[in-house]
């Protein structure tokens, strides 16, 4: 059901399924004129955030906070709720809590993703432990946040991962990028290989994205975070870069245990090969 959502600020312990490529539709060559009026009147749209937590007092102060910054808020209690919610409404944004009564939050995002459910996905963690985070992000979440946190952060969080999911690409350069035997096409979000496509969450493709148009070019991981997630190398644990890297070499690399696409540079970071 969805709960009103005006109320206290805190400090805790729609559309059908929309995709970047429906947004980056509007930036091919022909619409260059129109393309930043469209982008922005689109992204006034992407609004629709899905709540998965089963405390009630967390999430309806959840929904308040999030709600004043004009956000429709949707709150499921259980994850196989949550599960429904999102394949059957496609809300533009997904906020799951790691333990929930009916299973792991973790469970539930390899659900979604295996459903083809592509929007992001922010987990909210009970404690700053390194297990949860790399469990989170092999499931297929975009980010996290560890308990407690800051309404502030949340809303900052949100917004990243909402402008660069549906409003990254606006001012590309071109539209498809070739690196190696794949296929970049930016104005629909996919990847392809032949007649296979490869099916990258948001993040996967924006760091894919970003590092084909920097052919060759070392990136730190802190240069990263700030490129791809759009924050700060201080507000994000450098270490997380290595789950993203891997889990891409698993979908883009024929060896991902012997990579000839995304490159590792000893003690500097990651490069695109060139050849």
């Amino acid at each position: 059901m969805t709960m009103p959502h005006r109320c206290a600020d805190i400090t805790t312990s729609g559309l059908s399924k929309t995709f970047p490529g429906e947004i980056f539709g509007l930036l091919g060559p022909n619409g260059a004129g129109r393309r930043d009026a469209n982008v922005r009147s689109r992204m006034e749209q992407m609004n629709h955030i899905l709540v998965i937590e089963d405390d009630a007092a967390v999430a309806h102060s959840l929904m308040e906070g999030i709600g004043r910054e004009g956000y429709d808020v949707h709150w499921e209690a259980t994850g196989a709720g949550g599960v429904a919610y999102a394949r059957d409404r496609g809300p533009h944004l997904v906020i799951l809590d790691v333990r929930l009564p009916d299973g792991s939050g973790f469970d539930f995002c390899k659900q979604m993703r295996s459903l083809g459910l592509r929007q992001p996905i922010l987990m909210l963690t009970v404690q700053a432990d390194e297990l949860d985070k790399v469990l989170g992000l092999e499931a297929g979440a975009d980010d996290y946040l560890t308990k407690p946190y800051r309404l502030r952060e949340l809303i900052a969080r949100i917004r990243s991962l909402m402008r660069r999911a549906y409003g990254e690409l606006s001012s590309a350069q071109s539209d498809i990028l070739y690196v190696a035997d794949l296929v970049i096409d930016r104005t629909r979000g996919s990847v392809s290989r032949g007649r296979l496509h490869l099916n990258l969450t948001p993040i996967e493709f924006r760091l894919l994205v970003f590092l084909a148009q920097h052919p060759g070019q070392v990136f730190s991981r802190g240069q990263l975070i700030e490129h791809v997630w759009g924050f700060g190398a201080d507000m994000y644990d450098e270490k997380s870069v290595n789950v993203y890297i891997r889990r891409l070499r698993e979908k883009i690399e024929r060896r991902p245990s012997d990579p000839h696409i995304v490159l590792t540079v000893t003690g500097l970071g990651y490069r695109l090969a060139t050849s």
